[in-house]
């Protein structure tokens, strides 16, 4: 009985140690150990993240999110949830991280730490294609615009704002169109015979990044997701995806790289 006794307070002891360490562990050594990161994503939101007709999940922010995984040295999970579920997902801990074109903005950024950008958010300049006589915003003076900037995740109003201001812009209703970068090259991408161009970006972007958990147990992984978009930045492997969904450069960190 003794013995038995001895036994069982050895095997708790050791269960008792084993969750010790386990605790002991930051997040970046869990999801390591665990071989996999779990990513959360709407799934639903094309070039982005979206099913496609073979019902494979794809898109500029999988095929990202994709390649830091690999630079992490894990597998990619993604799991695809409803945008309200998303930054609370990753509260709970049932997410790592999220990829879902998530702008930095001051309010998220008092609950969450994000990333350095992998993505760039600007105002676009968009005239008919024809149009020599508009080729920045100062020479807009005088001149119609229609401008449909669309808040973010509004995806649908998005859409129809980029359709609607750019049918204004080839009947000649209007001279140019100011709406975000994104969308116009979403649409180009679409209709690449459309009768438009780009003319001019603003310096300003909204920032698109990864988000974490605001807490000492994830500084080390935020460091490494910073670490592997830097890398895939300099290898040209962040302008390579955003070409392949969007038919340009929203991956540079400037308006001279981002520009045609």
């Amino acid at each position: 009985m003794k013995k038995f006794v001895s036994l069982l307070l050895a095997l708790m002891m050791a269960l008792g140690m084993t969750a010790l360490a386990e605790e002991s562990k930051d997040q970046l050594a869990r999801i390591q150990e665990k071989g996999e990161i779990v990513i959360a994503t709407e799934g639903t939101w094309a070039p982005w993240t979206y099913t496609d007709e073979n019902g494979n999940l794809v898109g500029f922010d999988v095929e990202i999110a994709t390649a830091i995984a690999e630079k992490l040295g894990v597998k990619a999970t993604f799991v695809t949830v409803e945008w309200d579920g998303i930054l609370a997902g990753i509260d709970s801990g049932r997410y790592d991280i999220a990829a879902n074109g998530i702008d930095v903005t001051e309010q998220r950024s008092e609950k969450y730490n994000f990333s350095i950008p992998y993505a760039f958010n600007r105002t676009a300049l968009v005239v008919r294609g024809d149009n020599e006589d508009i080729k920045s915003f100062e020479d807009l003076k005088g001149k119609k615009t229609t401008n449909s900037i669309a808040s973010t995740y509004m995806i649908l109003a998005e859409e129809f704002g980029a359709d609607q201001t750019i049918m204004q812009v080839l009947t000649g209703r209007a001279d140019a169109t100011l709406n975000s970068e994104v969308s116009i090259a979403d649409y180009m991408q679409k209709r690449p015979d459309a009768n438009i161009k780009i003319v001019a970006l603003t310096e300003e972007a909204n920032l698109v990044a990864i988000p974490t958990r605001k807490t000492d147990d994830s500084a080390s992984l935020l460091e490494a997701i910073n670490q592997a978009i830097a890398e895939l930045r300099e290898e040209g492997k962040l302008s390579e995806i955003s070409m392949k969904y969007f038919g340009r450069d929203i991956t540079a960190e400037t308006v001279g790289e981002a520009a045609e």
